[in-house]
């Protein structure tokens, strides 16, 4: 077994080699393998992450295509899920406060076929930040409508989606 001072050790060289964007690539990963399994299965990873934005992608692939090749409504979903759902997690680990989060309704729009790699990006990072400040504060369950556009860059810049999701938040006793 491993002492505590050179796991703190090994922690801090990992934080300090990696940039945080893989960190956190990895970190969902991760979560998604142990706790929600889909997350791994389609192959999510985040491409930016900063204080106004999170981008995610989803890559398009066998498991992840139609019967028309271009990719499945349910994959889209959960990008959709993980653009604006990885940004407040990674916001909460940050803080002290335990605090449960989850989508209170969901709304898509599908605009056009998504060919390739599709690209989920949520603008509202600072929103966001101070929704779990506010939850962690007050102890009421805080919520706030977020928006998600899919694109596929390697096509068009053109939105193939547009999502809007409710996140709840709250912070645990």
């Amino acid at each position: 077994m491993s002492h505590p001072i050179s796991q703190g050790r090994h922690m801090n060289m990992l934080h300090t080699l990696l940039p945080e964007r893989i960190r956190e690539s990895l970190w969902l990963r991760l979560f998604g393998l142990a706790k929600i399994p889909l997350l791994f299965y389609v192959g999510v990873s985040i491409v930016e992450l900063s204080p106004e934005r999170m981008v995610i992608k989803i890559p398009l692939r066998r498991r992840n295509k139609n019967h028309l090749g271009s990719m499945y409504f349910g994959a889209l979903c959960i990008g959709a899920d993980v653009a604006p759902g990885a940004y407040t997690m990674y916001l909460i680990r940050k803080q002290p406060a335990r605090i449960a989060m989850v989508f209170k309704d969901f709304q898509a729009e599908f605009l056009k076929r998504a060919e390739g790699d599709v690209y989920f990006t949520c603008e509202q990072g600072k929103a966001i930040a101070e929704l779990v400040a506010q939850a962690a504060a007050s102890g009421e369950r805080v919520e706030k409508q977020l928006d998600v556009i899919a694109t596929v860059p390697s096509l068009s810049d053109e939105p193939v989606a547009r999502f809007k999701l409710t996140i709840s938040l709250k912070r645990r006793a």
